[in-house]
């Protein structure tokens, strides 16, 4: 967990001491991990399949409760936060997007819900300019009237993104939200999210495969294994081909992307790895 001088500076947007969770009373997923996400930082969680990325997400974004450890949302404690408190501090996009009977508009506006009263039935004009400004800025007003079963995968993901910014929140979770879709959805999703993070500092923690991507757009990684932190830092320090082979038992090259000094790995076959 790094600690560089956070007594002068900001409280962290997410602080994570300690957490233990998993699905069986009997069984953890998650191991004593325990990181910090500044304000405005772009975080990038990488590992195998199985290493504890999902059940990570679900334990910060509160579908699942922690067994031990603590999470301290903007300084404060999540487990005394309601789920509305909860959602206006983190808003949550997840890789199944839900809604196919709704309108992009109307998916989008379920983003205002943790700001309506409790009496409250119908949205406010504020409720319809938050959803239009994010609709505009995600691309997807012009698709508003369209169900959201009519969308590509990438149009879905951009119709999540806006109703997670009708949130107004400062933090971002989103869980692999490139999944499934081609280079130019990919591209075109990670953009935008790098683009709200660089121009509203919006802090970014994003749980993704692609260890590419994860290099090209991330401030910072972190890797996991079998449930806990293996390493974290830089991509160009947690990116080696000594850490991807002993954490996802594969042999790559890693090399500087010519345009963009990042790390970029290339995995070998087993026939190129016995001639390299």
């Amino acid at each position: 967990m790094r600690d560089e001088g956070y007594a002068n500076l900001e409280a962290p947007a997410l602080d994570v001491r300690s957490i233990s969770c998993g699905y069986s009373p009997r069984k953890l997923t998650l191991h004593e991990v325990s990181f910090q996400v500044r304000q405005g930082e772009f975080v990038a969680i990488i590992g195998p399949n199985g290493a504890g990325k999902t059940t990570l997400f679900r334990a910060i974004s509160g579908l699942l409760p922690l067994r031990s450890g603590s999470l301290r949302i903007n300084n404060m404690d999540a487990k005394l936060l309601s789920h509305k408190e909860r959602a206006r501090q983190l808003a949550i996009v997840n890789q199944t997007v839900e809604g196919d009977m709704l309108t992009v508009e109307e998916y989008v506006l379920m983003g205002r819900l943790p700001y309506h009263s409790q009496l409250q039935l119908f949205e406010t004009a504020e409720d319809f300019a938050i959803a239009e400004e994010s609709m505009r800025m995600t691309g997807i007003l012009a698709k508003r009237r369209r169900h959201m079963d009519r969308l590509s995968g990438g149009e879905q993901q951009l119709a999540a993104i806006a109703r997670a910014l009708t949130q107004k929140t400062g933090i971002l979770l989103l869980d692999e939200p490139t999944s499934h879709l081609d280079i130019s959805h990919q591209l075109r999703i990670l953009d935008l999210v790098k683009s709200l993070n660089a121009t509203r500092r919006l802090t970014v923690l994003l749980i993704i495969h692609d260890l590419n991507l994860a290099a090209e757009y991330s401030d910072h990684l972190i890797m996991l294994k079998g449930g806990r932190i293996f390493t974290e830092g830089s991509p160009a320090s947690v990116l080696t081909a000594d850490n991807i082979r002993e954490v996802y038992e594969a042999e790559v090259l890693v090399r500087d992307n010519p345009a963009s000094g990042r790390p970029c790995v290339f995995p070998l076959s087993g026939r190129s790895a016995e001639e390299a």
